[in-house]
């Protein structure tokens, strides 16, 4: 794969200034367009040997394009706040928003492949690294984003040569760091693993750009025409997102009866038992929170449910267990701007707990399959596919020790009606009440059909639903207390 980049093309002074003109004017012109339709964002990523000129090509196209459009971000060692997270949350906060480029070094290829080159990790878990990558890279890509993954690369010879003439010259010999002499003891290995990665990981979507790195001209000019035309090419495309012709379809159960309507909606607590109950799960909940084990995992609870089903009283009993300081609660409503600039899972990315830390979403990520899905807010094709990126994501929460629980509140139409009467009737509990909520009523057996499908396509064994009988609050509330228990007890256990 890197053969042809150790040929040692060049390009002579005149013919490069010369194109360089008319590159930087295209390349403006593309950038103020990207800019005005904000539709995707692009995203660069910088990888290759040391030495090759990633970070001089990068200052020029910092010159060629308008830099405030332009966001670089280099990921160094982490910091402790990106320590205390799973090692893609890193990554997803500084994504760019639509209309604008991000420049990554040190992205998650460099990670991977230092980390493989250093014995830090296997085979086989740079291969599962591998596959992440993947389906976080499709991911992007399905949301619109336009990727470019340069590998920079010289010859083992190349890079000695050029670290000797610039260690002899004294106004450039500060341009060497400690890594580019390392790269020459590890280069073969080096090369090896990135040769795998890149083998593995360039696809249509987002295919590899091996840039051969001897001569400054002549890599800066490709890299600057790849970005180009790439650009050109996606802002004449009407619509950068397909549909998934090999998405399964969904189908309604054999029997014609719902996961819901199995639901035993009469079960209820009396209010003597709810008391002491309720006590014995807050007291043991608080306990948990407090255990030194927890310093080793977060917790996040997820609360979906029908208007009306209880969400907001079950959490109030969650947190008042609590020290306000160990909990956190996320609202989710409809996105903001900031929001939809973004890929859609980038707000919930963000809202990640850190250990020893409880993250509560009052609605959550499972609004594209739910509203978004029913709306008709979003495309088929998204609401689809959310639910392999969902699985993904939590499986990547799952893998850093964060206990995720999620909960649907069930109730009937009936018990709705009287709830939905009560808050009209009651002046202090008028404000939960919207138009909305009585449209949504229209709609019951749509929502019905969202759910049993979500919670068959995303109820695994590492992230369950739970479902809570909710048409008596008492029985929920504490349904929900003692199953943040037992995951917690249980995620204790495992370690």
């Amino acid at each position: 794969m890197f053969e042809s980049a150790e040929i040692g093309h060049s390009i002579d002074k005149e013919t490069y200034e010369k194109a360089v003109l008319e590159l930087r004017e295209a390349l403006l012109d593309a950038q103020f367009e990207l800019k005005e339709q904000a539709r995707f964002p692009v995203i660069i990523l910088i990888n290759g040997v040391e030495g090759a000129g990633k970070g001089e090509t990068v200052k020029l196209l910092n010159e060629w394009m308008d830099p405030r459009l332009i966001h670089v971000e280099s990921f160094l060692l982490p910091t402790d706040e990106e320590l205390a997270r799973p090692p893609q949350w890193r990554f997803w906060r500084k994504l760019p928003p639509k209309g604008t480029t991000g420049i990554f070094f040190g992205n998650w290829y460099s990670q991977m492949i230092y980390a493989r080159v250093e014995g830090d990790i296997k085979d086989a878990r740079l291969d599962q690294a591998i596959g992440e990558v993947e389906s976080f890279e499709r991911m992007l890509c399905d949301e619109g984003a336009l990727i470019f993954k340069f590998w920079f690369h010289l010859s083992k010879k190349h890079l000695k040569e050029r670290l000797k003439t610039l260690e002899k010259d004294p106004q450039r010999s500060w341009q060497i760091s400690p890594l580019d002499w390392k790269q020459t003891e590890v280069y073969d290995r080096f090369v090896r693993f990135g040769e795998r990665v890149l083998r593995r990981t360039s696809r249509d979507y987002a295919p590899w750009y091996v840039i051969e790195g001897y001569d400054e001209n002549y890599r800066s000019l490709s890299v600057g025409r790849i970005i180009l035309e790439g650009l050109q090419a996606a802002l004449k495309v009407a619509e950068r997102r397909a549909p998934h012709p090999h998405a399964a379809p969904l189908v309604a159960s054999l029997d014609n009866r719902s996961l819901l309507a199995s639901l035993d909606l009469s079960r209820a607590l009396d209010k003597d038992e709810y008391k002491e109950q309720l006590a014995t799960e807050q007291a043991r909940l608080s306990g948990l929170m407090r255990d030194k084990r927890m310093r080793g995992h977060a917790l996040m609870a997820v609360f979906e449910g029908n208007d009306a089903a209880g969400k907001g009283g079950a959490i109030r009993r969650v947190t008042g267990a609590l020290d306000p300081r160990q909990y956190r609660t996320v609202p989710i409503a409809a996105p903001t701007e900031e929001e939809r600039a973004q890929p859609y899972l980038w707000r919930f990315w963000r809202h990640v707990p850190a250990r020893g830390q409880f993250t509560i979403f009052d609605r959550s990520w499972y609004g594209r399959v739910l509203v978004e899905r029913v709306e008709g807010f979003c495309s088929q094709s998204d609401w689809l596919r959310a639910y392999g990126e969902i699985n993904d994501f939590e499986e990547q929460l799952h893998n850093y020790g964060i206990v995720l629980v999620k909960f649907w509140l069930s109730i009937d139409q009936e018990t709705q009606m009287q709830r939905f009467k009560e808050r009209e009737e009651i002046a202090f509990k008028r404000y939960k009440i919207t138009d909305d909520d009585w449209r949504n009523r229209d709609k019951w057996d749509h929502y019905a059909d969202a759910v049993g499908d979500m919670v068959d396509r995303t109820s695994t064994e590492i992230a369950p639903w739970t479902l809570v009988e909710a048409n008596d609050k008492r029985y929920a509330r504490v349904k929900v207390l003692r199953t943040l228990n037992e995951a917690l007890e249980a995620a204790f256990k495992s370690k």
